[in-house]
């Protein structure tokens, strides 16, 4: 049984995957020179479209719906944002729609001029013999290698103009200062998903020039974080908290800072290598660092400085330490691999591509995609399941853009939007 919906006439329209002579209800046929543009806000379906009727040419706008009668049933005949309606395209003609004026449109139906093999993909991807996470899944393998590797070129595009938006957020909030917002993207990876957003207020929290005035000392750097974190709260057995304590209260007199409340903080169901006291003392080595992100970024043509950059590891107290006054077994608290690749991934990529982007110039836009091109695909539950589909990444380059494919398309059943499901129902 065929599911007609509005989406996959849309779909056959603006693609004109028709066949056959075209004809109105009242047996005019109908030229298309142009479908129009897909209108995504209220209104009629597609604008701008421009067809020959019969003898007469005709510039304006196209609905489309299922059922000629669901033009009144959506009250369009009330509507004056329809009043410039030039075609109704039905799957079936059921009665004779009037505009405002009570003029009668011209109908055009579907029914016998869409391709059954279309019916057949569009119904073999909506309804898979197994209900699949991925539903075109079964039907990848009928895909050339190229052509796939060409969808996922342009899905990361659309994946980095999407992480483009936080970038244009944060300058927004920083009042388009760059190094500010490299500092408080970095921040916000580096709390992982339990802890971003207390990161990211805490880079919010510290004006760049008090974190610039002590890049030379790790351990003030460190008590200036830490302090302002509100994780100093309270009393504690050991020196070193106590001197961190003793630190940051005379910075924070000096420079009139209110810390972060500590309940912001989550420990529980995380890794104690993954514990916000640990980043923020391998995030106030990175401060030591370099005296700003941008730059760096800006002359930089490949990931291994940038890997080597966000190898860090904590002061000496963490190495028997994974909360204040809590003593564990030695081990240095190194950040690993994975961890400087998802900074590259998630901030310096998006970073470096949004000011190639407000500066124009592509080629550093080229070098962040080469960047991730550079960096090996990334592993998690999503990207297993590309791969249980015979999708291998090559690079985090393509992991990316299975993760937008994945996260934007396939969870949303946007197949009739999605490159790959495209020349899957069209084949």
């Amino acid at each position: 049984m065929q599911r007609i919906n509005e989406s996959f006439l849309q779909y056959v329209w603006q693609h004109q995957l028709l066949e056959g002579d075209l004809l109105t209800a009242d047996g005019l046929p109908v030229q298309i020179q142009h479908p129009g543009i897909l209108n995504p806000h209220a209104g009629p379906d597609f604008t701008d479209a421009r067809l020959i009727i019969g003898s007469t040419r005709w510039a304006g706008n196209v609905e489309i719906h299922v059922h000629a009668s669901d033009w009144h049933r959506h009250h369009h005949n009330l509507d004056r944002a329809y009043d410039n309606v030039i075609l109704h395209v039905v799957y079936t003609n059921d009665t004779t729609p009037i505009l405002q004026n009570h003029h009668p449109i011209p109908t055009l139906p579907l029914a016998t001029h869409i391709p059954q093999s279309l019916w057949d993909n569009y119904e073999a991807l909506l309804s898979p013999p197994q209900p699949l996470p991925i539903p075109c899944a079964s039907r990848l393998p009928q895909l050339s290698p190229n052509y796939i590797a060409a969808s996922l070129e342009r899905l990361l595009l659309e994946r980095l103009e999407s992480k483009c938006l936080q970038v244009r957020t944060l300058l927004d909030q920083t009042h388009g200062n760059w190094d500010h917002t490299a500092l408080i993207l970095l921040a916000h990876y580096f709390g992982g998903p339990a802890n971003a957003l207390p990161f990211e207020l805490l880079a919010l929290s510290l004006p760049p020039t008090l974190l610039a005035r002590w890049r030379d000392n790790p351990l003030r750097t460190e008590a200036l974080l830490m302090g302002q974190s509100g994780l100093l709260d309270g009393y504690f057995d050991d020196p070193f908290p106590r001197a961190l304590q003793a630190d940051y209260q005379a910075l924070r007199a000096a420079a009139s800072l209110t810390p972060l409340s500590p309940h912001l903080w989550r420990f529980a169901r995380l890794r104690p290598a993954s514990f916000p006291t640990l980043r923020i003392s391998q995030f106030a080595q990175l401060l030591s660092r370099t005296q700003g992100l941008l730059g760096l970024l800006l002359e930089t043509t490949s990931a291994e400085p940038l890997q080597r950059l966000f190898h860090l590891t904590a002061s000496p107290y963490w190495t028997h330490h994974y909360r204040f006054d809590s003593p564990s077994p030695g081990s240095p608290k190194h950040t690993g691999p994975q961890f400087a690749d998802r900074l590259i991934i998630n901030a310096c990529v998006p970073l470096l591509f949004e000011y190639g982007n407000s500066h124009s110039l592509q080629s550093l836009k080229d070098r962040a995609v080469e960047l991730l091109a550079q960096l090996p695909p990334e592993s998690n539950s999503p990207l297993r399941l590309w791969r249980a589909a015979g999708l291998q990444p090559r690079s985090a380059a393509q992991s990316q853009a299975l993760l937008h494919l994945h996260h934007n398309y396939c969870l949303h059943h946007k197949c009739l939007n999605c490159q790959i499901g495209y020349k899957i129902i069209t084949q």
